[in-house]
């Protein structure tokens, strides 16, 4: 399998013909015109009244499809510096659009002037216009976006600063991250230089020598970048502090919570659970060290699956076979949907180097059409990130229909949707009479890997965070303090289930979460993503396919409510209270005790 290629390549075409073709600068100039003609309108016009109603609904009609167009150009560049991270002239066109994106964020600092004041009774009657009535959400988060804001004169000075300071840290890490290679040391003594995309699959290799190899390979090479890493780290989170003092917000969460359309009480409350119930959880990982002699495990092992006697590495037909097979045996739609994406070549899974590391999904608002980024390298892991990115797809081509405004749904809730299709990969296999007892209690095992890593790897992560913004509030944290921050976060959360010795120092400069310029705390949205879907997945156990349209109506309002009012009105339920959260997290109970069974029907191999 070693020499047979892995994965496939994505069809970008339709896109445009050509990168930097005709038809792409001809999209270009003239999106850069219609900005510029938007901020020449936004900056004479007086702030939202009853006399400005009219002129300030066709500029907002025009301004949504502006952002449909940036969306359509952003992607595809997005596509191309994922795919071919080591080619310069398209990290170059990427960086030349953030440009494009700081003008029309100036547009946006004269959106915000007119709703900051504009009194409620104006603003009243301005959302219920016609045209205004099906982005109504949209046009409320924009008014509370705008009463914490700096002068207009501030805020675009800050989205001119943005791209060569800001955003130039996020370009940074990820040119390093993307060109870094390691020193593989295989167990049988051969020495290989990797790239860093190699890394994580190896790390999560059943033979555990050779994820301790992966470990300590790129552990060292990213022990040579901790200085670099550490001064992006520092200035993303300084220019956010900075910022969040000049525009009055006092703490450093509220734009994250504002992001994910959550309260501080429901985050609270999540955690609440979280923390009552971290033993059942710790559990899964403890059952998995007692099956190998051991009583823990190492952080870097956390993805690793149990080295059973029928764990193996599968071939790209094999693993996308399995991502099809599930879907369609219990959400038949989806199914087809799948597979109409690999006609399409809406998916690039190819594992060949010069590619960045990670997987996401992306998609153009204005031609309609979703992709997919990942690596596959094999692993199980791989098939299971496969089915999560295809859940974030299936939730864009359900809402293709509608406005762009109306389908800017939260991370929380969009987490909902990839960690859904988990569920339903695992439920697929689990349910599959053509699949051996050994085989899904592999699967089996994956899946329970992948609840303790959503709820205890991602409370590391948050907990760190949290740590690193109280002090960088007071100046900035060395590289050194950044270990033992990540340390003590992974002793906390895991517990006696991390063996001694076994904490990852530097898990904050191998991920790239932490580097993203659009968005801080991108960590507890999959928490709440993964407990939010067992919810939903065990209502649809206990309905059967009538729950469907429920779920595809959950999604739909998504980009419509808060994450507190799309759980309420789609299922009754009131997500600020603990209660709600444990119930998911003590449902793992039933699929921990067919594990242990399992596990004594088919032996750890030594």
């Amino acid at each position: 399998m070693a020499d047979k290629k892995q994965g496939v390549q994505w069809d970008l075409t339709s896109y445009f013909p050509a990168f930097n073709g005709p038809e792409m600068i001809k999209f270009k100039r003239q999106l850069s015109a219609d900005i510029a003609a938007l901020q020449k309108k936004a900056a004479k016009m007086a702030p939202l009244s009853a006399k400005t109603a009219g002129d300030w609904e066709k500029l907002l009609l025009a301004a949504e499809n502006v952002e449909t167009r940036l969306g359509h150009i952003f992607s595809y560049a997005g596509c191309l510096t994922a795919a071919h991270a080591d080619k310069d002239e398209y990290a170059a066109e990427e960086a030349k659009l953030s440009l494009l994106g700081a003008e029309y964020a100036k547009f946006g600092v004269d959106m915000l002037r007119a709703f900051k004041d504009v009194p409620e009774k104006v603003f009243a009657a301005f959302i219920k216009r016609e045209k205004l009535r099906d982005v109504v959400y949209a046009l409320k988060r924009v008014r509370e976006r705008a009463r914490r804001t700096m002068s207009p004169a501030e805020e675009k000075l800050a989205a001119d600063l943005s791209v060569d300071g800001f955003q130039s840290w996020d370009r940074l890490y990820n040119k390093i991250s993307s060109k870094l290679t390691f020193e593989m040391r295989w167990p049988d003594g051969r020495v290989e230089t990797l790239p860093i995309s190699r890394w994580r699959a190896l790390m999560g290799d059943a033979d555990r020598k050779v994820g301790r190899a992966a470990f300590e390979g790129g552990n060292k090479a990213w022990a040579a970048l901790e200085d670099t890493c550490a001064a992006a780290l520092n200035a993303l989170a300084g220019t956010r502090l900075t910022l969040d003092k000049k525009r009055g917000v006092k703490n450093f969460l509220a734009q994250s919570l504002f992001n994910a359309g959550i309260k501080r009480s429901t985050l609270d409350a999540m955690y609440k659970a979280v923390e009552r119930n971290l033993e059942p959880v710790r559990d899964i990982l403890r059952v998995k060290a007692a099956a190998m002699g051991r009583k823990g495990i190492a952080f870097f092992e956390r993805e690793a699956p149990l080295p059973l006697k029928d764990a193996r590495l599968y071939t790209w037909e094999e693993g996308s076979a399995k991502v099809e097979g599930a879907f369609s045996r219990v959400y038949p739609a989806l199914g087809a949907y799948y597979k109409d994406f690999l006609a399409k070549k809406h998916l690039e899974s190819e594992a060949r180097g010069g590619k960045r590391p990670g997987a996401f999904c992306t998609g153009s608002p204005l031609i309609k059409e979703g992709r997919v980024f990942t690596t596959f390298n094999g692993t199980l892991g791989d098939v299971n990130t496969l089915a999560h990115e295809m859940g974030h797809a299936w939730h864009g081509h359900l809402m293709e229909d509608m406005r762009t405004w109306a389908t800017e749904y939260p991370m929380t809730l969009a987490e909902t949707a990839s960690i859904f299709g988990e569920h339903l990969l695992a439920e697929g296999i689990q349910g599959d009479p053509g699949v051996s007892e050994a085989q899904k209690l592999i699967m089996l095992d994956e899946y329970l890997s992948g609840a303790a890593i959503t709820i205890l790897d991602i409370t590391v992560r948050f907990r760190f965070e949290k740590a690193f913004y109280e002090e960088r509030q007071k100046g900035e944290v060395s590289a050194a303090r950044l270990k033992e921050l990540m340390t003590l976060a992974q002793k906390e959360v895991f517990g006696d289930a991390l063996e001694p010795g076994g904490e990852d120092p530097l898990f904050w400069a191998s991920k790239m979460h932490f580097y993203f310029s659009g968005v801080s705390f991108y960590n507890y949205p999959y928490t709440f993503g993964f407990l939010m879907a067992a919810t939903l997945f065990t209502k649809f156990k206990a309905e059967g396919p009538a729950f469907l349209p429920k779920y595809e109506a959950f999604l739909r309002l998504s980009g419509s409510d808060t994450a507190e009012g799309v759980a309420r009105r789609s299922l009754g339920a009131d997500i600020g209270k603990p209660e709600f959260w444990e119930t998911a997290i003590k449902g793992l109970a039933g699929r921990l005790s067919r594990y242990k069974a399992l596990l004594e029907a088919n032996k750890v191999a030594a």
